[in-house]
């Protein structure tokens, strides 16, 4: 056993189970140590990342026959992790003044406990371990969906996701056992070796377990028709859980669809790569459309018009995977590089949304207004990254990593999906733009007029009036996170190729 190799979700794992015992032994008054403890366990986890840069290392294999790994630490799996465990950072930043009535300890266990699996996934190379993965990162999701206690908006987001996921994990272990049956292996190099060469009566079971194992990392990534959880979800769920799981959760979809498809099932290209570039095109159009569906000076929720963009960008990260059926797995790192830098600028974007919260607890977009007036940094940070998601300048960084995507699919063949691509960023161009306008208003100049009816601006849940104090301090952990997502914008605009470079991987 390799403890170096494993250590980062192993530590990750243990500091869950160490502040859940804590908590049991803290008085309330000090139960805030339990936030600070999970902060400096998750950096510990990414420091550990440091000695496993070579990317060479692989525990849990067979001594036996094939050389087989369930445990792999490649460059990959480092990127991924690095991934996940920045994101769960930057959530404990946003999370450490937003956990008032709230059962403090389960909230940080539920997601250490969260993370080690989202950590753990992209290291797997067995479908035993996918799953299990998969599922330890999925199950306190729910439970954090859910967590406000007494609110039934929170109650039924939690209920509607867990059940959708269910359905999902319930198709794909379907799937696992078709492929299991087919090939004898759970194991992903195994599972590539012997699809290559199914009898012709067995070749029918293949394709429908190759594809039916994807249903449950669709879901994860949002993609449609597996999306429709995603609005409701983010927008009952805690503001800091919705940016986990919007960068995170995505994070562990598509590493797990990466893995499936380019590691074990290249013989399959031809089944699942129509499928994923069909459902790239479709998830793209339909997260585009309901965002622009919604009149953004009106809207009922800022973190609802997130929600529809993450569906959105899921469809620009599904075209380099579907690229790679028709090319070669280097296109996957054109996905890597674009998870990356959507992570960046929405958790600033969440982090801005968090902080207008505390004033606005509606948090409507029509709450933004004139927020140059009052913030201008932090509208300025709201507006670089919109700009990014909409890949305009100065959003250098977003406008690279759709360069690198549309790329992708016009190497690969996939014009047909390019031309959907450049459709869909046109849309998407009008929702990031007139929010960024929103921004740069004056308050005087577009506040309704008292009375105008229930349009009207509100600050409350009540509907009062909004001359609420504009000017509330900003908690230090949250002005921490809102500083390091737009440094990291802002350096790698300067230098996309930062990012490209630290993002090119070769799974073979």
């Amino acid at each position: 056993m390799d403890w170096l190799a494993i250590a980062p979700p192993t530590l990750t794992a243990l500091a869950a189970l160490v502040v859940l015992v804590a908590d049991l032994f803290l008085p309330a008054h000090r139960k805030r140590l339990l936030g600070h403890a999970t902060l400096t366990a998750l950096g510990a986890a990414l420091l550990l990342l440091i000695p496993l840069r070579s990317g060479d290392r692989s525990t849990f294999c067979v001594t036996t026959g094939a050389q087989a790994c369930s445990y792999t630490a490649d460059h990959f799996t480092l990127v991924i992790q690095a991934l996940v465990l920045g994101g769960a950072f930057l959530t404990v930043l946003l999370s450490l003044d937003a956990t008032r009535g709230l059962p403090v300890g389960e909230y940080w266990f539920l997601l250490l406990a969260s993370a080690a699996g989202a950590a753990l996934l992209p290291a797997a190379r067995d479908l035993a371990t996918l799953v299990v993965a998969l599922e330890v990162a999925s199950l306190p999701a729910f439970a954090l969906v859910g967590i406000k206690r007494g609110d039934r908006r929170s109650s039924e987001a939690a209920l509607k996701f867990f059940l959708s996921s269910v359905v999902a994990t319930a198709v794909m272990l379907l799937g696992v056992s078709f492929v299991y049956a087919t090939t004898g292996s759970l194991h992903l190099t195994e599972i590539a070796e012997r699809l290559g060469d199914v009898p012709p009566v067995l070749d029918t079971l293949a394709k429908t377990g190759v594809a039916l194992t994807l249903v449950g990392f669709a879901f994860k990534t949002a993609a449609a028709p597996f999306h429709f959880w995603v609005p409701d979800t983010y927008a009952g769920a805690p503001l800091p859980i919705a940016a986990y799981l919007s960068v995170v959760g995505k994070a562990v979809g598509f590493s797990g669809i990466i893995l499936v498809t380019v590691i074990a099932f290249p013989a399959y290209a031809d089944v699942w790569g129509p499928a994923l570039a069909v459902l790239a095109a479709l998830t793209m159009t339909v997260g585009n459309v309901a965002a622009l569906r919604q009149d953004v000076t009106r809207a009922r929720s800022a973190v609802r018009l997130l929600a529809w963009s993450s569906v959105a960008q899921a469809g620009y990260l599904l075209v380099p995977v579907a690229a790679a059926a028709y090319s070669n797995d280097e296109q996957i790192g054109s996905t890597v590089a674009y998870a990356l830098m959507y992570a960046v600028v929405n958790l600033g974007a969440f982090a801005v949304a968090a902080l207008v919260a505390r004033t606005h607890p509606g948090n409507r977009v029509a709450d933004y207004r004139g927020l140059y007036a009052t913030r201008p940094l932090t509208a300025l940070a709201l507006g670089f990254f919109l700009l990014c998601l909409a890949g305009l300048p100065p959003g250098v960084i977003g406008l690279f990593a759709k360069v690198t995507v549309f790329s992708a699919a016009v190497d690969a063949g996939l014009g047909w999906l390019a031309v959907v691509m450049a459709v869909n960023v046109v849309i998407a161009l009008v929702y990031y733009l007139r929010w960024t306008a929103i921004l740069f208003r004056t308050p005087d100049a577009t506040r309704e007029p008292a009375g105008s009816g229930p349009r009207q601006e509100t600050g409350t849940a009540t509907g009062a009036p909004a001359a609420e104090p504009r000017h509330c301090h900003a908690p230090s952990p949250l002005t921490t996170a809102l500083v390091l997502t737009t440094a990291a914008g802002i350096l790698l605009s300067g230098a996309p190729q930062l990012i490209l470079r630290f993002a090119a991987v070769n799974l073979f």
